[in-house]
């Protein structure tokens, strides 16, 4: 188990190799595990030099594994999914009763597979909710960065896990 001190860092595809394994060393091997290709690591010249340049959507590429798969793994790994989603629910507020439909779905999948992050289309979307109506976000991780910002912008978040291990995220005003 990481110290709470430890577990301030969210582990996102931008994450950085570096960063992931100074806050989370026993990662290392995980990372090993589910990317061989980056074994590499082990040889401290190597770990130095690659480490700090390459993200976690890099390695995705490179040992071509789904970003969603690598990223929720590490965190599971990590003990963050869990720690994530406690604290995502611990700061949502039931559905409004007066939520009657869903203006808009996304399904952030295949843009986060392809590098595109979805933060700037879901703050523009929301941005044209009416009363009563709410935006699903759904994504194949929990977006934690994205989330906090809505939040930040007076919009109220309700995440689940759905059965498929993807995150459906209403987003209301």
């Amino acid at each position: 188990m990481y110290s709470e001190s430890k577990t301030r860092l969210t582990i996102t595809p931008e994450t950085k190799i570096s960063e992931l394994l100074d806050v989370y060393p026993a990662l290392e091997s995980k990372l090993i595990e589910i990317a061989p290709v980056f074994s590499k690591l082990q040889n401290p010249v190597l770990r130095k030099t690659i480490s700090k340049v390459t993200s976690l959507r890099q390695v995705s590429i490179v040992a071509n594994l789904p970003i969603n798969y690598l990223v929720n793994e590490l965190r599971e790994e990590a003990g963050q999914n869990s720690e994530l989603f406690k604290e995502i629910q611990l700061k949502e507020n039931p559905m409004d009763s007066n939520i009657t439909s869903v203006k808009e779905i996304y399904d952030a999948t295949s843009d986060l597979e392809e590098g595109k992050h979805p933060l700037a289309k879901v703050m523009n979307d929301i941005q044209q909710l009416a009363k009563g109506e709410s935006y699903l976000l759904i994504t194949p991780f929990i977006p934690a960065p994205l989330i906090e910002k809505v939040r930040e912008k007076g919009f109220n978040v309700k995440s689940e896990e759905t059965k498929d291990h993807t995150f459906e995220n209403y987003i209301w005003c």
